[in-house]
């Protein structure tokens, strides 16, 4: 494998021409996903690879304690913090003119983690990513994410299941209930663009080698305040303040789990104490879902 220059933002790779970016879109809007076969240069998926496994081992991470995230499963959140080379993920040019134009250019990162599905894993309760958000379904995508496929995505592995066309529906899916659902199969290279409102789950794992995965999530630029209170505060101002203003400022967590910090509170982390706030994995974990 040559080496990769893991500083360089844009690969030499062909990109997607506007008629490619307009299929792919339209599908999205009409099935809720689209695979973009070969997007990513395969020596960036190498090096990628090659780093997570070396996160994994630096880091300690383990998988987790629940069947949400998966208990043979390992996940590396924060990714963009973990050096140069994952600040190629987010701006790639044949996924980013994507999500572009099923959001809108203004949007921003929502997360960046790894999903490493571990052999005898089971499948992961079928989900909406923006169930958590309380607004009436169906509604204009608030939220699109990907899976770039670092090794091949197949039934027997864990492939991302699907459940067509559920982006249109008027309610979300019950983490307790069983849905038909299709794997988005595709090789290593490919990524998976969907909306949030579809229903869909990480696969079962059959087979002897993990599958890996990076989420490289977005979300609506407008879903955000009006002014940056973490960057226009002092850290020492925000940690003299009560309780509920932190909270207010954005120092807080929605529904268990939007805003967190690499599965912390962000107000534990600005206050450096040692008491944990329940996630939502954390009843996932309770209730044995």
């Amino acid at each position: 494998m040559k080496e990769v220059a893991t500083d360089q933002v844009v690969s030499d790779q062909r990109t997607l021409d506007d008629t490619a970016v307009a299929a792919h879109v339209d599908k999205v809007r009409t099935d809720g996903w689209a695979v973009v076969e070969d997007a990513i240069d395969l020596d960036l998926v190498d090096a990628i690879s090659d780093d997570l496994l070396r996160l994994e081992r630096d880091l300690g991470i383990v998988p987790a304690d629940n069947l949400f995230e998966g208990r043979r499963t390992t996940r590396i959140y924060n990714l963009l913090v973990h050096g140069p080379l994952y600040a190629r993920i987010p701006v790639h040019p044949n996924v980013l003119p994507i999500v572009e134009k099923i959001l809108d250019p203004g949007l921003l990162i929502s997360s960046l983690s790894s999903i490493s599905i571990g052999s005898d894993e089971q499948a992961q309760p079928i989900h909406s990513d923006d169930q958590l958000i309380p607004l009436p379904k169906p509604h204009p995508p608030l939220i699109c994410n990907t899976m770039w496929a670092i090794t091949d995505f197949t039934e027997a592995n864990g492939a991302t299941r699907l459940c067509p066309g559920t982006h249109n529906a008027d309610h979300s899916p019950n983490l307790l209930e069983h849905y038909d659902s299709i794997a988005a199969e595709m090789p290593k290279g490919s990524v998976l663009v969907w909306v949030g409102s579809l229903w869909h789950g990480g696969g079962a794992n059959t087979t002897a080698k993990r599958r890996v995965g990076i989420a490289m999530n977005y979300c609506a630029g407008y879903v955000r305040q009006q002014e940056n209170q973490q960057l226009g505060i002092p850290v020492e101002t925000a940690r003299r303040f009560p309780r509920r203003l932190q909270e207010l400022c954005g120092y807080s967590i929605y529904n268990g789990l939007i805003g967190h910090i690499d599965k912390q509170h962000p107000g534990k982390l600005l206050l450096g104490t040692d008491e944990d706030a329940p996630l939502v994995w954390d009843y996932a974990r309770s209730r044995g879902t």
